[in-house]
This record gives structure tokens, sequence and C-alpha cells, in this order.
């Protein structure tokens, strides 16, 4: 089928440019000097993950920094990490115990005073740090009750404390945001980092690149290990095909995001290793349901809404254009996250049936409606020629992102062609608390019932409950087809065939579990 064509058209000029940089013998350098060079597409402007949410900073982040808690990898439970435990005192109360031994890179101790001063700065509103509304949403206060343990007074219960902590409050030094003169300065951080993660900054050329030492003095107990590798270099290097270049050259050892086919081609040739695994991200269509673009709106019609659903073929769209590890989802979140119900109502793709809904629904020779886009336009564009064959006529406007926002919050949006990525988090309430709030311009169907279901599993730490209310809300939406589901998205790495690399579940990088394989040695020549 004509789906399957791209396989091996779309980037074949791309992976040719690779194969003919290559010399008779590759200068595999990484393991020899005991360091990991990273390619990146984006420039890393600050060294300061409290001031930013670029991903790529996040990466080197994960290098740089620890916060009081951890996401295994493997198991996407949260673990302590600086912390040593926790007690859930009670509904809005956590105790804390501070691992003993933890350093920052400067050498000195952490204390319950660093972990205090770190969260007050957070949720200041004067410091603009990038999760500082988020965690101030829910943290009244912080104190010190020795000089190891400190307690977390809530604002209300809220299950997501401690995915907080883990993901968006890395640990700074008391007063490390004082400048020179006395005042706060948040950008006393962004060049020069003291943070307590297992590598310090040795380096950085903003824009270009940050080079990372191995910290000897990282704590033992650290569920994140001591790094194999002395040396992480992230380089930025805009261009796919030149990264792939150097990959296959040498003189890159890691590279992530590459388009699936482009990385089964160039693992394919033998020069690098083509690794694929899961991420949190999940594509789907939200549709009109509510009448916001207009009470005669097709999409306001139930039978309509599950016509569109089985008029698309998404097997097909995951197995030719998406490709790598994704896979077709039916639940409005992702089949990783906690609470994401399964035993919901599914559309195969049936285009007859669909015929059949409409026609039921009083439009028996289709419709007209627009289909708003920013993003993998091959993708929507297969979406609208499905649509097509059942009389269902999508008008495609392919937008920038920020015209997409606009226009939605203005209401002239029946339909767009969404992602979302749940910030690496596997838990159903980071999906739920924006798409489904009364509140949110994302929610395209009004329906309270929905809505109160969502706020009360974000109100309770009682994880049975929440599952529960994630359980019926999540059964209403897929009956009443508020969302066309699509499906999750695979993270592709190319890495060198030195470089041992293990896949985490949630695709968010953690290059210090990464390690270099044995070397080879060649048998002995005869004499």
């Amino acid at each position: 089928m004509r789906r399957g064509e791209t396989r091996e058209r779309v980037r074949a000029a791309i992976v040719a440019a690779c194969l003919t940089i290559i010399g008779v013998q590759a200068a595999y350098a990484g393991r020899a000097d005991d360091t990991l060079v990273v390619a990146i597409e984006g420039e890393i402007p600050t060294l300061d993950h409290l001031y930013t949410t670029a991903r790529d900073t996040i990466v080197v982040s994960e290098l740089t920094d620890d916060g009081l808690f951890y996401v295994d990898p493997d198991t996407l439970a949260y673990v302590p990490l600086v912390a040593e435990s926790y007690v859930q005192v009670d509904d809005k109360t956590i105790d804390v115990t501070i691992r003993p031994g933890v350093r920052f890179h400067d050498g000195s101790p952490l204390t319950a005073d660093d972990v205090v001063y770190t969260y007050n700065w957070v949720i200041d509103p004067a410091t603009n740090t990038n999760r500082g509304r988020l965690i101030a949403n829910w943290l009244g206060s912080v104190e010190r009750t020795s000089p190891m343990t400190v307690r977390f007074h809530l604002k209300h219960p809220y299950p997501l404390a401690i995915r907080d902590m883990a993901f968006s409050v890395q640990l700074r030094k008391a007063g490390a945001y004082q400048g020179a003169d006395g005042k706060p300065d948040p950008n006393a951080e962004a060049l020069k980092l003291n943070g307590v993660g297992p590598y310090k900054v040795v380096d950085f050329q903003p824009g270009k690149s940050v080079t990372l030492q191995r910290f000897e003095d990282y704590y033992a107990a650290s569920p994140k290990g001591r790094p194999a590798i002395e040396t992480v270099i992230f380089r930025t290097i805009p261009d796919l095909s030149t990264q792939q270049a150097e990959l296959v050259s040498g003189t890159v050892d890691w590279m992530y995001n590459v388009p699936a086919d482009v990385a089964a081609n160039i693992g394919a040739t033998g020069y690098a290793v083509h690794l694929t695994g899961p991420t949190l991200r999940v594509n789907f269509i939200p549709l009109d349901a509510a009448g916001l673009t207009g009470a005669d709106n097709p999409l306001t019609k139930l039978d309509v809404r599950r016509a569109m659903i089985h008029a698309i073929n998404r097997q097909d769209i995951v197995k030719y254009l998406v490709q790598g590890d994704a896979e077709v989802i039916d639940s409005a979140c992702h089949p990783l996250q906690f609470g994401c119900e399964q035993d919901v109502r599914k559309y195969p793709y049936d285009p007859a049936e669909a015929r059949r809904l409409l026609a039921k629904a009083g439009y028996p020779d289709g419709f007209e409606f627009e289909l708003w886009a920013y993003r993998e336009r091959q993708v929507a564009e297969a979406i609208a020629a499905d649509l097509a064959k059942v009389g269902i006529r999508a008008k495609l406007r392919f937008v920038t992102l920020t015209t997409l926002n606009q226009a939605r919050k203005k209401h002239r949006v029946p339909a767009f062609f969404a992602s979302w990525e749940s910030g690496s988090t596997a838990d159903t309430a980071t999906i739920a608390e924006t798409h489904w709030s009364l509140k949110s311009d994302r929610n395209f169907s009004n329906d309270a019932a929905v809505a109160r279901n969502m706020e009360a599993a974000a109100r309770t730490i009682d994880p049975n409950e929440r599952k529960h209310l994630y359980s019926e809300a999540l059964r209403r939406i897929a009956d009443q087809a508020y969302w066309i589901p699509l499906y999750t998205y695979s993270q592709n790495y190319l890495v060198s065939k030195d470089l041992a690399y293990p896949v985490p579940k949630d695709g968010l990088p953690r290059l210090f579990r990464a390690h270099w394989r044995p070397a080879k040695t060649s048998p002995a020549k005869a004499s």
C-alpha cells in the first residue's frame, strides 16, 4: 500500500548522505577516551532546570541534579533519592528524612536547610521558576524539623506530591540564588551549576556544548548508582543528517529523537545500533461534542463521533507511518499510566460501520469540517484521507502551535490533531487535569460528570479510589467518543556499537546508566 512506501523513500537521501562520508575504518574514540559524546538538536541556554522546560536541558539535569525522589526507569515507581525515607503523616502532611552523605559539587554537605531554601525559592512568586506555580498550588509551607528532616504542609490532599518532588524540584544549596550584591539573582545557577547529581559541569558553552565529569564524591547509596563513564559531552548539532554522519564516523556516540524509518535504515547498515522504546506521549483528536464552534456542528452528534473513529485505519498509520514501538490506544491516556482504564469501548477500523452511523445521524453523504494540525503533516493527511473514504471531508488547516492555541481559546477549532507527553509521568492525572477540567480550553466535551471524577481523583491519595474514579471517567469518554484516540509514541535512538544503553520505559534518557561494551580482542595472527 502507499503508506508503506514511505519506509524506504522519505529519509533515503539523508541515509545516503550519511553513508557516503564513512571512511574505510571508523574512529571509535568514545571508549578509548572514556567520553560519551551526545548529539542534540536544540541549544542549551541554561544549566538550571528550575528555569527551563527544554527537553535537552532536562536530559542534562538528570546527570547534574538530584531531587528528593527519583523515578525508577524500569518500574516507573517513585523511590527516595536524596531523601532516605518519607512518611505520609496524613492527607496534608509529609515528613522527609534526608539521606546522609549527600554533597554538592563544591564539596559542602546537603542538609535540611538546603531543602527548605530550595522549596521556599521555588514557591515564591517573585522568583518565576518554571514549576513554581505548579508547586505552590499544593504546597503551603515547608519547615526544618531537625538538621536532616523536613516537613511539608500541603494545602490540600495531592496524590502527585512525590511526583512533583521527583521531577520538578532540583535541590540547590542555601543561598545559591544570592547575587554578589546580596540581592536575589535567578540566573545565579544558569552558567555554573552547583548540583548534587552524579556528574558535575566542567565546561559550558551556551548554545554549543556542555561537558560533564563524573562526580567522585557522589553518594554511594543513590538509586542512580555510580556512573560507569567518566565524561559526557553534549554537543548541539541542529542538522539531523550531520548528527547521523558523525555517529557512523565515530565522533558522536548517542543521539535520540530519530525518525523511526531513518533509525531502522541506519541501524541496518551495521555502522550504529538502533534502539527503540516507549514514551508516555500519546496522540489523539478532541472533537467538539459540546458545540463550542456552533450548536449545529455535526460533531455534537454521538453517532458522528463514533463513525469518525471507525473510519480511521489507526493500525496502518502506526505500522507504516509512526513505526517503532508505537501502538494504537483506545483510552484517553497512556496504557503505562496509573489509572489508565483499558476496559473501555473499542472502535475497530470499519468503514462500513462508519457509513451506517453517518446515515443514522442524518449525514448519508457525509459532511465537511476543519481539522487543525501543527505537527506530523503526513499522519494528519492520512487521517483526512481515511475520513474522506466514508464521506467526511476534512479541510486540513496546518498551522503553528501558537496559532492553534489562540484559535482554540476563541472556540474556532472543531477538532485538532493533538499530542501530549504528560511530563514523562506514569499517572493519568497528568493528562486528565489539563484536558477534562471545565476551566480548560482543551476540553471540547464540557462533560460535568467526567470533570467531577477527574477532579476528585486529583484530590485523594487513596490509590483504589483514584483508580475507580479514573475508570468511570475514561469509560464515559470512550463511550461518548469525545476523543479519537490514536496511538502512543516510541523513542528511537542511534548509538555507537561500543555503547550499551538501557532503554527506559518513559522515554526520558538517563545517560548515567550507559556503559561501554567489553572490548573485543582480535585473535592473534599466525606468524
